[in-house]
């Protein structure tokens, strides 16, 4: 690779983001799920992938790759201890996830608290909703499958999503405060306009 395709930006971006993975594992590294399982920076990364990576594929791959490698390393020391892939309902999750990524696309084109909070309770709106399918669907699920069921999963799962909805404004201040200040500080990582 020559140093004049060398974008500092993108460097600047993926080391931030693996970071923000390595802080998810290191928070989830408790036995069982409980409320503060979802005190994670997931809802964070993918609002900051979807606002600063210029390329769409960056936006998603990125973002859904720093968690897949995190669910690696959590399903063989924390879950299931073993080498697994993906766990039941993995896509409601994903799914979720690359949605929040849209949402941190659309909502914070212009980098600002009021764009950044609304995005992350929309982030987490699409969380809880997304995911609690996965919660009726899944082999040995706790609730039935009905509409009943899944009412009453959204409200079990509120606990989880407040603890998500405050990790993703604290790591979104963090993740979206630390970035703009490098920007500000160094100019090679500015986004430069199309000519």
């Amino acid at each position: 690779m020559s140093l004049t395709k060398f974008n500092p930006r993108t460097t600047v971006l993926l080391v931030t983001m693996l970071v923000t993975a390595v802080i998810r594992v290191l928070l989830s590294w408790q036995p069982g799920i409980s409320p503060m399982s979802n005190f994670t920076p997931v809802g964070a990364m993918a609002l900051f992938g979807g606002a600063y990576f210029s390329k769409s594929y960056k936006a998603y791959l990125f973002p859904v790759l720093t968690l897949f490698l995190g669910d690696i390393v959590l399903n063989k020391l924390v879950f299931y201890h073993e080498w697994r892939l993906l766990y039941d309902g993995w896509y409601w999750t994903y799914g979720s996830f690359a949605l929040m990524v849209l949402t941190g696309q659309l909502m914070i084109k212009k980098v600002s608290v009021t764009n950044v909070v609304l995005a992350s309770v929309v982030a987490t709106l699409i969380h809880w909703i997304g995911t609690s399918p996965a919660c009726i669907f899944f082999p040995g699920s706790m609730y039935p499958k009905t509409f009943n069921g899944w009412l009453t999963s959204l409200v079990a799962a509120i606990p989880y999503e407040r603890n998500l909805l405050l990790s993703t404004l604290i790591f979104s201040g963090i993740l979206f405060g630390e970035f703009e200040w490098l920007q500000r500080r160094f100019t090679a990582l500015q986004l430069k306009p199309a000519l």
